[in-house]
């Protein structure tokens, strides 16, 4: 006779244990009555059975959770299946802590066994400016480092996937106002476009709008803002904002003045700090000014009445220091900032933020567009530096190339697309040709196969695709691209003192 199963033989006993009721005449030696069939459970089995189904509920979800355990570990200690990895644990803390390292800390501090991964290269080799287009930013750094600054500095830095997580921007930020002050965040989008948009320090709850980033080209007049996103709700729509840090004294709200425009209502906390009204007779780009209560690190934006549309808001602190707005577009390329986004309007948002200087960081995006590359790519190019140029005369501007694209090739090694270097050499003409400043991130990084080696290396710096960097990658090229500026910078004052040393010399 074939055994009973334990599941059965427990359901069997639990009648039994449970069928003698009580009794006062019955001795403790009297045999016990006999069980009831099973096929037919009296409603105190059934009562039992349930009991016990429910003390065993979590062996289930144990087991799930202990497949997906092994599943992630196993890949770790099975050689042949190293590359399989769904997670390294060694990123567990860059990924929990986003600080970058301190300025004087080389670009792979703390990174053990990343010496393969990090180039011994002083980055600032890689930051080419001939014609020393960067020079006004530097007087102005200049002047902030010797506390005679008039206002902030501001950097606007336009980027694709990695900016819209403020992944490198976050980390040059820090490093920049940890040396020269911190006058404030800067831009930060309405709502979230995509799931994985934040930025270090702010984040947002928001519900009711309606989202159009300029990549995806649905705003018929093709103003998107100074960050390339538009926003529009109607009464009830809201948006609130949380800062991680205190010391914001001033939000400014961008929008678009319409006809028709409905009425936000701002607060800081509970309290209400403005009302913005969006009616107009003619439809432009504007911006407002709110001051924000000291020490208050909560903000809302909440429409009353009508159809408002929206771009951004930027956060401000009324001292010294450095601004860097991190204003990235998932997917984006050449051709948005060229031909999607309205001229006109992007100028006059620009010429509103007033930049010290403009970091246009494109090419991933393009570099898996062979032919785009070959065709329309550098005239696309060649018309952003043309609007800059336009709308901010004599603001300095950098063209900061992509980083490596890893691709799985046919020997099974990671290496980088052909395709890349080729439009890393074209941007370069481009910047000499047209005069800005170039900083070679794919050199400045490793150059061919990097990587893959950040791939294969501990910790890990890349994820699976081979092209978006985790943030203990993203935190070294932010801390490359910030030495290759301090490296100009040191250059600038020294240049400075030899002029000051002649000037003194009696003639």
């Amino acid at each position: 006779m074939s055994a009973v199963p334990r599941s059965t033989r427990k359901r069997r006993s639990s009648p039994r244990r449970r069928s003698s009721p009580p009794s006062s005449s019955r001795s403790n030696t009297s045999p016990s009555p006999a069980p009831r069939p099973f096929s037919t459970p009296s409603s105190e089995a059934a009562a039992a059975m349930a009991a016990e189904r429910a003390e065993l509920w979590p062996v289930k979800p144990a087991l799930v959770a202990l497949t997906l355990a092994a599943l992630v570990t196993i890949p770790q200690y099975i050689p042949y299946q190293y590359d399989l990895r769904l997670f390294d644990w060694g990123t567990v803390s860059s990924l929990l802590e986003f600080r970058p390292p301190t300025e004087t800390a080389a670009a792979g501090a703390g990174l053990e066994g990343a010496e393969e991964m990090i180039p011994v290269k002083n980055p600032a080799s890689r930051l080419h400016d001939p014609k020393e287009a960067l020079e006004p930013l530097f007087e102005k750094l200049y002047a902030l480092e010797r506390g005679r600054a008039k206002g902030p500095v501001r950097i606007l830095h336009y980027g694709d996937s990695p900016t819209t997580g403020d992944l490198i921007t976050a980390d040059v930020r820090e490093l920049l106002q940890q040396r020269f002050g911190d006058a404030g965040h800067g831009t930060y989008l309405i709502a979230k476009p995509w799931a994985w948009y934040g930025h270090r320090g702010v984040n947002v709850k928001a519900e009711g709008w309606t989202i159009r980033p300029a990549t995806l080209r649905k705003e018929k007049d093709g103003r998107y803002g100074l960050a390339g996103v538009s926003f529009t709700g109607g009464a009830g729509a809201w948006s609130t904002f949380q800062l991680s840090r205190g010391g914001t004294t001033r939000v400014v709200v961008s929008y678009e003045a319409q006809p028709g425009g409905g009425t936000v209502e701002i607060k800081a906390g509970e309290l209400e700090i403005g009302s913005l009204a969006t009616g107009s007779e003619t439809a432009g780009w504007m911006e407002r000014s709110f001051a924000v209560p000291a020490g208050e690190r909560s903000l809302t934006l909440r429409v009353k009445e009508g159809q408002v549309r929206l771009y951004s808001i930027a956060l401000f602190k009324d001292q010294p220091g450095v601004v860097y707005d991190s204003l990235g577009l998932n997917g984006t390329w050449a051709g948005v900032l060229a031909s999607y986004v309205n001229e006109a309007h992007w100028a006059g948002a620009l010429r509103a933020a007033d930049p010290d200087l403009v970091v246009i960081n494109y090419g991933t995006n393009e570099s898996g567009f062979p032919s785009y590359i070959e065709g329309g790519y550098e005239k696309d190019l060649r018309e952003i530096l043309r609007r800059l140029r336009t709308a901010l005369p004599g603001a300095p501007v950098l063209l900061m190339s992509p980083m490596d694209r890893g691709a799985r090739e046919a020997s099974g090694q990671i290496g980088t697309i052909a395709s890349l270097p080729k439009l890393v050499a074209l941007q370069e003409r481009i910047a000499a040709e047209t005069g800005v400043a170039f900083f070679n991130t794919f050199e400045a990084m490793g150059g061919p196969g990097t990587m893959g080696r950040w791939y294969k290396g501990e910790p890990r710096l890349v994820s699976a695709d081979f092209i978006h960097p985790i943030p203990a990658g993203a935190r070294i090229v932010g801390t490359l691209l910030y030495q290759a500026l301090i490296d100009g910078f040191h250059r600038y004052k020294l240049k400075q003192l030899r002029q000051t040393i002649a000037e003194a010399r009696p003639k």
